[in-house]
């Protein structure tokens, strides 16, 4: 079997389509996230501590920060050692409701799947030795 036609029967299985379509859905879920965690949830926190505060511009200057630079984009075009927390905060928001959302999917998946009936298994073959001594058994009660 040539190269190419062992790609090909594995690019066209299953489980290969069904991650690449879980891979195009997965990259558009993400973006809902990000755009729920920057658009509703951070702009609630930022309510609730009582100001209109953009934390992707919280930073911590390691070091001297001679010219007295407000912004994350300033100190880093400066080439200030910045330690910026702020876009990690909304990162990590991202990654946990990301984290629950799937979790959330799966436990439903799952809850879907138990609930459907359970298939009968086929009856397990008898093995060759056993149908022989039952046929031994037979003739024994046919002749007896």
């Amino acid at each position: 079997m040539s190269i190419i036609q062992e790609f090909k029967e594995f690019a066209v299985k299953g489980n290969v389509m069904d991650l690449a379509v879980g891979v195009i859905i997965g990259g558009a879920f993400g973006k809902i996230i990000d755009s729920m965690v920057k658009d509703i949830i951070m702009p609630f926190i930022s309510w609730v501590l009582g100001g209109d505060v953009d934390y992707s511009n919280w930073f911590l200057v390691l070091g001297d920060n001679p010219n007295n630079l407000t912004t994350l984009k300033a100190a880093q075009d400066a080439g200030l050692n910045v330690l910026a927390y702020g876009n990690f905060l909304t990162i990590l928001i991202n990654f946990l409701l990301l984290a629950w959302v799937v979790f959330l999917l799966v436990k439903l998946m799952n809850r879907v799947r138990r609930q459907q009936p359970a298939e009968p298994e086929a009856p397990a073959a008898t093995p060759e030795d056993i149908e022989l001594l039952r046929e031994i058994r037979d003739e024994l009660k046919r002749k007896g």
